[in-house]
């Protein structure tokens, strides 16, 4: 069944500087955000698990300066369509493609964070010939988001002890709500990322995610049929690999981060051997989600890498 946007009542009017839009995907409302002038290159950004487009709402105005500016919710998050037991790689990709093909319509850089990340490397893959020009992937946890990687750490020993406290406590479609439950067992994980999440009420970007996202990734199901390195292996696109804070947890072992060195490295030969540009960032000092963080330093590493690209 799918839980279109309207039938929901977990959105408040929260300001925002762009008019929200939706488009009717087939089996999914998307609702969107754009800026800039039309007659510029087009830009579609991803955003992060349990995110909305208005993480980018400060860079879209810095991008705008440049660029036509899309930002969508992915099904599941934000104002689109909730969509019980259809939450995988794919799907999301698929939607992005017909996102591309109705409103974008024209060839479209392409930057996804995290999650969102892993999904430009999917449209680099598997988009329709000609539909993009390039892929900006934001600290996205290659292999790591995996539940067993060919490469280094496993989601399980990464987001994944927030993912678990997601499905046992929020539950899908928030079945369980047990919010208090939530905050105390995060308290009390030995996960610095589980611990980050304690809050007094519910943040509104978490009303409007589908804690079933958290499961699907927590058992390995979203990306069933969409192993990293194969995908990685048939991007057609250059792409610009940011890689942010990172490290190993001392305690547990655990990656601190979205992904390791040896997983960015491995990333970027497997793109590389598919014969693509692929230019690299590091910046150890930024967030994970940088372009919320410090929009300004994103608008500036993204629009100096695209403004290069090949019209």
């Amino acid at each position: 069944m799918v839980t279109s946007p309207a039938l929901r009542d977990v959105h408040v009017h929260v300001p925002h500087t762009y008019p929200e839009q939706q488009v009717d995907l087939g089996e999914i409302t998307m609702n969107y955000a754009e800026a800039g002038d039309p007659d510029r290159p087009a830009v579609l950004l991803i955003p992060e698990q349990t995110g909305s487009w208005w993480s980018y709402e400060e860079a879209m105005g810095l991008l705008s300066e440049h660029f036509h500016v899309y930002a969508v919710d992915l099904r599941g998050q934000g104002r689109s369509s909730w969509t019980p037991k259809r939450y995988s790689l794919d799907n999301f990709g698929n939607d992005l493609v017909r996102f591309i093909t109705l409103v974008v319509k024209r060839p479209v850089v392409v930057a996804g964070n995290s999650s969102g990340g892993v999904l430009a490397a999917w449209l680099s893959a598997y988009s329709m010939p000609g539909q993009l020009r390039g892929v900006l992937c934001e600290d996205p946890p290659f292999f790591a988001s995996e539940l067993v990687p060919a490469h280094g750490h496993s989601v399980r020993q990464g987001a994944g002890p927030v993912f678990e406290l997601f499905r046992t406590y929020l539950g899908d479609q928030w079945s369980v709500g047990d919010w208090e439950g939530f905050c105390r067992a995060a308290g009390a994980s030995a996960s610095p990322m589980a611990r980050s999440f304690v809050a007094d009420a519910i943040p509104q970007h978490l009303k409007e995610y589908d804690p079933e996202w958290a499961r699907a990734f927590y058992e390995g199901t979203v990306g069933l049929n969409c192993p990293h390195e194969r995908m990685l292996g048939r991007v057609n696109t250059p792409v610009l690999l940011t890689h942010h804070m990172r490290g190993t947890d001392p305690e547990t072992g655990n990656l601190l981060g979205a992904l390791s060195d040896e997983q960015a490295a491995q990333a970027r030969r497997l793109m590389e051997a598919a014969g693509v540009k692929v230019d690299y960032e590091s910046v150890p000092g930024a967030s994970h989600m940088m372009h919320q963080s410090d929009p300004a330093r994103y608008a500036e590493i993204f629009t100096r890498w695209a403004v290069a690209l090949a019209p």
